[in-house]
C-alpha cells in the first residue's frame, strides 16, 4: 500500500428531516444562491424546506443546470453571483448540479478565462466560495468529494477537475429525497456507484487489505440492494443506497491504492457526442474493459470473481469470464444495456471518439497509464 494523505472536511447529516438543520451551518448573514436542475426540486417541496430552513437570510435562485452541467450555463450563475455580491452557494440536486456548483465556487474568484480551470484540471484554483448541498438524486458522491465534471458544449469536451478548496462544507443526505425519482435515474445511481468502486479496486494488488475488504462489501451491498432501491420506496434500501454512493467516492477505499478511471474517460466522450446518460456510458464500457485488459487486472478479476460473485469452480480463464459475464447481466436487470449497439452507435462512430480523446490528451489511462488510443479503440470495439 503506498503512502497517501486523506483530507475530508466535509459535515454530513444524514437521515430524514436533517434539511431543517441548514440553518446550522449556513453564516447568519450570508447572502445564498440556491441552484438547481429542474423543476423536480421545487415542485416536491424541497427547495421550500430549503427556504424555510435559511430563515431571514436574503436568499436568491439559479435554476437550470442540467444532467452533465455546461459550462456556458453555468458562468451565467458566475454572472449572478456577481451581480447580487452572492457570498454562499447552496446546492440543491444530485451529482451534476453539485459538480456545478464546484466549478461555479472555483470560477467566480478565478483571475483569467474560468474555462482554464477545467483545461488544467483545476489545479491552479487559489481560491472558492464556500458551498453545501443538498442531495437528491444518490450517485456521484459529489456531496463527499472534491471533484466533479463539467462539459463545454461549444468544444464538445467532457472535462473533470478537482481541487482541494472544492469540497463541500456540509451535505444533506435525506434518502425520502429520493421517493419521487424515476426508476431510470435510480438504476443510473446504483450502476455509477458500482463502477466508481470498480475504479479504484479493480486494478492490480497493491496490499491494501482494508480497501479492498470495503470496496467488496460496497459492491455486494449495491447488488443486493440495488434492484429494490430501484423497484420500491423501502427506506433501509434507499438509505443503503445513498450512503453506498457517497461512500463509493469520498476517499477511503482509493487511499494508498492504484485506481483506474480509463472507464470514465471513454464514457466521458461517449456522453459528450451522443448525450448519453453518464452512468448508461459505464454499463457499456466497464465490461468491455474487463475484457480487453483481463491480462493486466488478472490477478484483481479472479479476487473481484471469488469474493463478489463467489465464483471459486473452473478454471481462472472461466471464473474470470463468468465474473464479466456477471457484471454485464446486473447491469442490464437495472435496464442498462451493455453495448454501444443499443444506442445505434456501430463502428464506423469509433474512429471520431478515439480522436475526442487524442484531443482532450486521454492518451495515457489506466492505472498504470498503459490505455493508449489504440488500446481505448479496441474496448470500443469490445463494447460494439
Amino acid at each position: 500500500m503506498q503512502n497517501f494523505d486523506l483530507y475530508n472536511p466535509t459535515r454530513i447529516l444524514f437521515g430524514q428531516g436533517r434539511v431543517a438543520e441548514l440553518g446550522q451551518w449556513v453564516p447568519a448573514d450570508a447572502r445564498v444562491l440556491i441552484l438547481f436542475g429542474g423543476e423536480s426540486a421545487r415542485k416536491n417541496g424541497t427547495l421550500d424546506e430549503v427556504r424555510a430552513a435559511l430563515g431571514q437570510r436574503s436568499v436568491s435562485e439559479f435554476g437550470g443546470i442540467e444532467p452533465n452541467p455546461s459550462y456556458e450555463t453555468l458562468m451565467r450563475a458566475v454572472e449572478q453571483i456577481k451581480r447580487e455580491n452572492i457570498d454562499f452557494l447552496l446546492a440543491v440536486g444530485g451529482g451534476s448540479v453539485i459538480d456545478g456548483t464546484k466549478f461555479i465556487a472555483a470560477a467566480v474568484h478565478y483571475e483569467g478565462d474560468p474555462m482554464e480551470i477545467l483545461f488544467t484540471y483545476a489545479g491552479n484554483v487559489k481560491k472558492a466560495m464556500p458551498f453545501g448541498s443538498v442531495l437528491t438524486l444518490p450517485a456521484t458522491g459529489s456531496e463527499m468529494n472534491n471533484g466533479g465534471v463539467v462539459t463545454i458544449k461549444s468544444k464538445g469536451a467532457k472535462l473533470p477537475f478537482r481541487n482541494a478548496l472544492l469540497f463541500p462544507q456540509f451535505s444533506v443526505l435525506d434518502p425520502t429525497k429520493t421517493y419521487t425519482l424515476p426508476q431510470r435515474q435510480l438504476a443510473n445511481g446504483v450502476v455509477d456507484s458500482f463502477v466508481h468502486v470498480m475504479e479504484q479496486y479493480l486494478t492490480y494488488p497493491a496490499g491494501g487489505h482494508a480497501q479492498d475488504r470495503f470496496a467488496e462489501g460496497l459492491l455486494q451491498t449495491l447488488i443486493e440492494i440495488g434492484p429494490k432501491a430501484v423497484e420500491t420506496q423501502e427506506y433501509e434500501a434507499r438509505a443503503s443506497l445513498m450512503w453506498v454512493a457517497t461512500l463509493a467516492l469520498n476517499g477511503l477505499i482509493g487511499a494508498g491504492v492504484p485506481q483506474d478511471w480509463a472507464t470514465h474517460m471513454i464514457g466521458h466522450e461517449l456522453t459528450a457526442k451522443y448525450n448519453i446518460d453518464h452512468a448508461r456510458t459505464l454499463a457499456v464500457v466497464l465490461p468491455a474493459m474487463l475484457q480487453v485488459r483481463r491480462a493486466a487486472k488478472h490477478a484483481k478479476l479472479l479476487q473481484y470473481a471469488e469474493r463478489v460473485w463467489n465464483i471459486t469452480g473452473g478454471d481462472e480463464e472461466a471464473r474470470i469470464d463468468a465474473a464479466i459475464a456477471k457484471t454485464r447481466a446486473f447491469f442490464e436487470s437495472l435496464e442498462l444495456p451493455t453495448h454501444l449497439s443499443a444506442y445505434d452507435i456501430g463502428k464506423d462512430a469509433i474512429d471520431a471518439l478515439v480522436e475526442q480523446l487524442k484531443a482532450h490528451g486521454m492518451i495515457a489511462l489506466g492505472e498504470r497509464q498503459e490505455i493508449t488510443p489504440e488500446v481505448s479503440r479496441a474496448v470500443l470495439e469490445a463494447a460494439l
